[in-house]
């Protein structure tokens, strides 16, 4: 068995631009006069033979475009690969399996092959046991896992005793493969008669008749659950359901994916909100690798121990760290609140947009610190933000506008054919340090804003507005796109910037754990979304995560070991003790 792999990214490596092929002129083994690293037949790029490799780092280190990582496997990955997706590119090994009766969730950063596994265990991708050229026969992947619970669940899959149903990640996609509208798209895949029940359990009445192309993000991922449901199927695959969706509408969700188990129904998630992934399943799998080269499938865990394991970086069972640091919540007494000096203060605003009415009370916000909002979709804070940013003005009331804004929008800019380095310049010449290197952008600078993922195109974002010169910054859905580690370490960055700086920073997000990572007080939006809407605070975080959560009818606890946020159990000990002392948020 090898224990080094090569990764080549072909979108980066341009062999006529770096003196023909500069890796294979500097490669030792080459320089004897054998081919580690050759020119590929087919799409000439370079290829890399890994029984060759020595892992000597001169080719990783030295090609000018960051094309190659040299990767040297854990010592105790003593097996092949479930799949691979060609020479020199992504390897996965092991496979998560569904469990009947329970909800599994699959945790990891992104790039180390989430959806690459729900796709195998949804019977859309064939694994190929790492033979690319040719692939093995689905007796022989059954035989691979002999002895394992995959093994039973693979058997059955053949036998057709299981029947699958996806929820794929992009749902953005859906609108370019279907025409109509909602309700036709529901009536075509419903094998169930249960359309009515789903219609009303995800919310879906209002827009039932409103063409696909014309529904919002948070409307097509609704209908994308309800269409994954309404499929008679004993196997439930949902891919980020949370995405796009607001507090309020994943709390929802949660609970009805919870409700989809039965004796001979089991449902996987992949979920990036934490709080909401630790509501709705049981089981966890952790996923850890490096990003774009592998990605392995830790053993089952309880939930509460999947995550506290991967907060800490380590997995105790099977003695691996793969993260060096611990990720680490303060408790609500612990923080340092900013100064007392007011920055900007408003009273009594109101502005009409449409059929939609923002009304404010009376707020106001200090020197250094991080203000969370907290609301639910279409109730005015996207609004409220553009009236601080001085984008819109204000039908009344009074707004103190004399300080300097800086605003990052919900929606990015993603037709831009800008370098990122030209994007970028005010933060690479000023903060290279604080904020370039450790969100990992220098391998992005040379990529055009178009060519960015949405994760990548988020964090760029965040990076532009953080690196100007401003006193307020203003971030709107800051998380969205990124994974649990990336979420953590862009608040982890806001907290030192704003603490450095002495900056005032306000943070719109719908992931609960990212805001009581990173908030000092809170704003809390009440209304009716897309007719009213009404801004109070700012609070501290005990009163404002308590009217926030009594609107939510949930109340949330600390884990005694990581002392992350988490949702009590409807009915259970904690939650009527918090209910009766009125604290439905920890201390």
């Amino acid at each position: 068995m090898k224990k080094r792999i090569a990764i080549i990214d072909r979108d980066k490596c341009h062999p006529e631009e770096c003196g023909n092929f500069l890796c294979a002129k500097l490669c030792p083994v080459n320089r004897t006069g054998t081919d580690c690293i050759a020119e590929h037949e087919i799409h000439k790029k370079a290829k890399i033979d890994e029984v060759l490799c020595t892992g000597c780092g001169i080719c990783p280190n030295r090609c000018p475009f960051q094309a190659i990582q040299i990767i040297n496997l854990p010592e105790a990955l003593n097996k092949e690969p479930v799949h691979r997706y060609g020479e020199n590119s992504f390897e996965l090994f092991s496979l998560p399996t569904p469990l009947f009766n329970q909800v599994t969730g699959i945790l990891g950063k992104n790039g180390i092959g989430k959806t690459t596994a729900l796709k195998i265990v949804a019977g859309l991708l064939e694994p190929n046991l790492g033979n690319w050229e040719n692939a093995p026969k689905f007796k022989e992947i059954i035989a691979h896992f002999k002895g394992t619970e995959t093994q039973k669940f693979l058997e059955k899959l053949e036998k057709k005793e299981i029947k699958l149903s996806y929820k794929p990640q992009q749902v953005d996609l859906i609108p370019k493969q279907f025409k109509g509208t909602v309700k036709e798209l529901l009536s075509k895949v419903n094998e169930t008669d249960n359309l009515t029940e789903v219609v009303q359990q995800l919310n879906l009445s209002n827009f039932l008749d409103t063409e696909i192309s014309k529904i919002s993000g948070g409307e097509l991922q609704r209908v994308a659950i309800a269409a994954a449901v309404l499929k008679k199927a004993n196997i439930y695959l949902f891919d980020e359901p949370g995405s796009y969706l607001d507090i309020k509408q994943r709390i929802n969700v949660a609970k009805y994916i919870g409700s989809l188990t039965k004796e001979d129904t089991a449902v996987m998630v992949i979920e990036h909100d934490l709080i909401i992934l630790d509501y709705m399943t049981t089981l966890l799998n952790v996923m850890y690798g490096q990003e774009a080269a592998y990605g392995i499938v830790s053993g089952l865990k309880s939930t509460r121990e999947g995550i506290n394991s991967f907060l800490e970086g380590y997995l105790k069972e099977e003695n691996i760290r793969f993260r060096s640091y611990p990720i680490k919540f303060e408790k609500v007494q612990d923080r340092q609140v900013g100064s007392k000096q007011t920055l900007v203060s408003w009273k009594n605003l109101q502005k009409k947009l449409g059929n939609f009415h923002l009304k404010t009370e009376e707020g106001e916000l200090h020197k250094n610190e991080i203000i969370g909002i907290l609301g639910e979709n279409g109730i005015g804070k996207t609004s409220f933000i553009k009236l601080l940013a001085g984008l819109i003005k204000q039908d009344s009331g009074e707004l103190d506008e004399e300080v300097k804004v800086a605003y990052k929008p919900q929606y990015l800019e993603t037709e831009s054919d800008h370098l990122v380095m030209e994007f970028l310049q005010g933060a690479i010449k000023k903060y290279n340090q604080q904020l370039i290197e450790p969100l990992n952008l220098t391998n992005l600078l040379t990529k055009r804003l178009s060519e960015l993922s949405g994760g990548e195109l988020q964090k760029v974002s965040i990076v532009h507005c953080l690196s100007q010169d401003a006193e307020l910054f203003l971030l709107d859905e800051p998380s969205a796109y990124l994974d649990v580690e990336q979420r953590l370490l862009i608040s982890k960055i806001i907290k030192k910037i704003a603490n450095e700086r002495e900056i005032t920073i306000m943070v719109v997000d719908h992931d609960l754990m990212f805001l009581d990572y990173l908030s000092d007080r809170l704003v809390v939006f009440t209304g009716e979304p897309a007719k009213s809407g009404l801004l109070k605070g700012p609070f501290s975080m005990e009163e404002g995560m308590n009217i926030f959560l009594k609107d939510l009818n949930i109340t949330l606890r600390r884990d005694l070991t990581s002392h992350r946020p988490r949702i009590n159990k409807p009915g259970s000990v904690k939650d009527r003790e918090q209910r009766n002392n009125n604290t439905l948020y920890y201390s």
